[in-house]
């Protein structure tokens, strides 16, 4: 009931704001509660969740169109726990902030930020193919507003160019579920098998590529980033790109071992292209927001690279950059917010000396910085070495290029922090321009300490995003082979009452075969391998 619980509320929270006469601070204050109540939720699914058990846990199923074995299913693995952690948390510093910088047409505005909030927490947790495509759908309807409403100066371009992206993508998207679903028979997605098809794969990869985005379907991301309001900028960088993550995870690698496998050399071509060219764009940018979009541009590059080495290293190493990236980048789309507004532009060339007499913001920045160069003992630092040690296994030459990129963000990121705190006194800085106030102060600090968390405690999410079977078994998925009748054996259970099973062609040794099996053991359904006979094969 809780990730239902997850979704629902802050759905019920739009409907309240927007039917009933508030006025702006009323408005605005409701959406924080609820966002704060959603947060409390979140902590609350933590405490209960068993990291020791693979499989979903918090599940909820419901039929929905039972002709199409389509159902409201809805529930947690470790990894999506973890973004729908980062998602309530981002949310409601976004939602904070908005309240803070006094939004016109609050009750629109609060109610489309709380209806986002539930649309992207059913995104990480949906089961169901269409199930996800109607929270993927829903998560971009707000943004569309968000952006052509309060956005900047040229926002209708930069939304007109969101939407013909996205909808592109989404039209992939949903041609690829119709496909795949009624011919697994199903759109379930604890039930329904894999896939070999590549047009299938390459449909959900084009749409999650778009999302992220990556190279080269990057063409939306600088307009929306800097004609958006800061904290929905925020929410587009550090939340709504990770919708991409979860469904490369859960949907493109796991339904399509083998198409992932052909695919993933040209994957990681591209992913280190974007991890470079971003870096390099970010390096070159003259705005804040610029560089804070190119530089997620690289990072979600890097992300990829980790997604697709094919090991567990990469697999922890993507999920916590994830998580890192997605609160590095929200804390620092709120300071441009903050600068902004003080300084009337975001344009480096009339910044400069904000950290004299600033020093909170300066301490913020700095912080939020350093960690985003990925120092050793940051959280960046412990995820980028991860998916730099997984990727390795693909070749050197993926870890060179990973390595090169560190040393460029650690360029844009130090150019970035002495153009805004340093050098000489920016013309368009006022001198009577203030610190930071409480109120900003009450938004950034908790997500700093999150950073400071992380950093001191990285195992937290590298440790729990997955089960040892979990990972074992993504591993299998990925390579599409067999390593062993001992390995494949250990990662299956006894199925009292299997509910499919079929073979997959393998090459590893030990076993040339394996068999696909899907279990229900109480409310729980998951996924394991074991080797066949020859004679059992289909």
């Amino acid at each position: 009931m809780l990730t239902t619980a997850l979704i629902l509320v802050p759905l019920a929270g739009a409907l309240v704001v927007w039917l009933l006469p508030w006025s702006r601070f009323a408005a605005g204050s409701i959406a924080l509660l609820v966002s704060l109540v959603e947060v409390g939720l979140w902590v609350t699914a933590l405490a209960g969740f068993d990291f020791g058990e693979s499989g979903l846990q918090d599940g909820a199923r419901a039929s929905w169109f039972s002709d199409l074995e389509v159902s409201y299913h809805v529930g947690l693995y470790g990894f999506s726990l973890w973004l729908v952690g980062l998602t309530v948390v981002a949310m409601a510093a976004a939602i904070g902030y908005g309240l803070w910088a006094g939004r016109e047409r609050a009750r629109t505005y609060f109610g489309l930020m709380l209806f986002l909030t539930g649309a992207v927490v059913g995104v990480f947790t949906a089961q169901d193919l269409l199930l996800f495509y109607a929270f993927f759908e829903g998560m971009l309807i707000p943004l569309y507003a968000l952006i052509g409403v309060w956005g900047g100066r040229r926002r209708q371009a930069a939304t007109i160019k969101f939407v013909i992206y996205t909808v592109a993508g989404s039209l992939l998207m949903l041609v690829s579920i119709i496909v795949f679903g009624l011919s697994q028979g199903t759109f379930d997605l604890v039930d329904s098998g894999t896939s070999d098809s590549p047009w299938l794969f390459l449909g959900f990869a084009a749409a999650f590529a778009i999302k992220a985005p990556l190279f080269p379907l990057h063409g939306w991301l600088p307009d929306a980033y800097r004609e958006s309001p800061p904290e929905v900028a925020a929410v587009l960088s550090g939340v709504v790109s990770k919708a991409a993550v979860y469904g490369l995870l859960r949907i493109a690698i796991a339904k399509f071992p083998e198409p992932a496998d052909d695919f993933r050399f040209t994957i990681l071509v591209l992913a280190a292209v974007g991890l470079v060219y971003g870096s390099f764009l970010a390096f070159r940018a003259p705005d804040i927001r610029g560089v804070i979009a190119y530089s997620s541009l690289a990072q979600m590059g890097l992300i990829t690279l980790g997604l697709f080495a094919g090991n567990s290293s990469g697999l922890n190493g993507a999920v916590l950059m994830s998580v890192v990236h997605g609160l590095v980048s929200t804390t620092l789309f709120l300071l441009a917010g903050g600068i902004e507004r003080r300084a009337s532009t975001g344009e480096l060339a009339s910044l400069g000396g904000m950290g004299r007499g600033r020093p909170l913001l300066a301490t913020m920045l700095m912080t939020v910085g350093v960690i985003a160069l990925a120092v050793p003992g940051s959280a960046a630092f412990a995820g980028e070495f991860l998916i730099l040690a997984g990727v390795f296994d693909q070749g050197w030459l993926w870890a060179v290029i990973g390595a090169a990129a560190i040393v460029l963000a650690a360029m844009y990121v130090l150019r970035l922090i002495s153009a805004v705190l340093h050098e000489r006194d920016g013309s368009a800085v006022p001198r009577e321009a203030l610190d930071l106030r409480p109120a900003e102060l009450g938004l950034l600090v908790p997500l700093v300490a999150c950073l400071l968390a992380l950093s001191a405690w990285p195992a937290a999410v590298t440790d729990r995003a997955f089960s040892d079977g979990d990972v074992r078994t993504l591993q299998a998925v990925q390579r599409g082979d067999g390593n062993g009748s001992a390995f494949l054996a250990s990662v299956v259970r006894e199925c009292r009452e299997p509910r499919q099973r079929y073979a997959i062609s393998g090459s590893g040794s030990g076993a040339s075969h394996i068999t696909f099996v899907v279990c229900r053991e109480g409310d729980d359904a998951w996924t394991g391998y074991a080797p066949i006979d020859e004679e059992e094969k289909p």
